[in-house]
This record gives structure tokens, C-alpha cells and sequence, in this order.
């Protein structure tokens, strides 16, 4: 199962960091900033690290199920520390990619699954 959802949770970072490239899926907001589907902050680091989320996920489930625990792991915290620091500071996240409400709150659920999929499933049996 963790095989499983780690290729699911890389698919949708890999497809969010491409479609945050794509004019039509995140176009100008009126602040001057881009916005994908018109809601969330994106930016070129920030689409990199998408993309780096999400092929880290489909490395760890390739390599087996403790892997993809340990991506689930590192990257719930890892979001976790993203969403404290996106609330703290409110735009910004160590002035590298610019946040927004929308993010901030996205990354707080993320963090949630993403540490609870981590620590709340074991490995499957005949890959422990």
C-alpha cells in the first residue's frame, strides 16, 4: 500500500510542478504573481520542488515499501516545517517561494496525510 500511494502522491506533485510551467493552468493574478488553477502561489522554485517531491516519491516506491515509508516520513515533516514557517511569515517561506492563504492551508493538510499515511501504515509483509 505504501508502494501504492507513493506513486499516487508523485504522479500529482509531478503533475502539479509541470502544470505550474503552463500559462493556461497558472496564469497572472492581479498581484503579479502566478496562481495555478487561480488559487495557489507558484513560481519556478516552487515548481522544482513539485517536481522534486514528486520524484522522490516515485524513487522511494520504486525501491520498495520502507522506502516509500521513509519518503511519506521525511517529506510529511518536511511539509510540516513548510506549513509553521508559511503561517509565520504569511507570503513568503524563507523568502524563497511566495505562499498565500491558499498554500498555507494546503500544506497543512499535505503535511497531515502525508505523516499520517508515514508513521500510521507498516510496510506490506513480503517487503518489510
Amino acid at each position: 500500500m505504501l508502494k501504492t500511494l507513493g506513486y499516487v502522491f508523485g504522479a500529482v506533485f509531478l503533475l502539479v510542478g509541470v502544470l505550474g510551467f503552463v500559462p493556461a493552468f497558472s496564469p497572472e493574478h492581479s498581484d503579479g504573481m502566478r496562481h495555478l488553477l487561480g488559487l495557489f502561489m507558484v513560481g519556478g522554485v516552487h515548481n522544482v520542488i513539485h517536481l522534486l517531491s514528486g520524484a522522490a516519491a516515485v524513487l522511494g516506491a520504486s525501491k520498495g515499501e520502507k522506502y516509500a515509508q521513509l519518503y511519506f516520513r521525511v517529506f510529511g515533516a518536511v511539509y510540516a516545517l513548510v506549513t509553521v514557517v508559511g503561517f509565520i511569515q504569511g507570503d513568503t517561506v524563507l523568502g524563497l517561494i511566495h505562499v498565500n492563504a491558499a498554500d498555507n492551508f494546503l500544506h497543512l493538510v499535505l503535511a497531515v496525510a502525508i505523516l499520517g499515511v508515514g508513521f500510521g501504515l507498516k510496510p506490506a509483509a513480503n517487503e518489510a
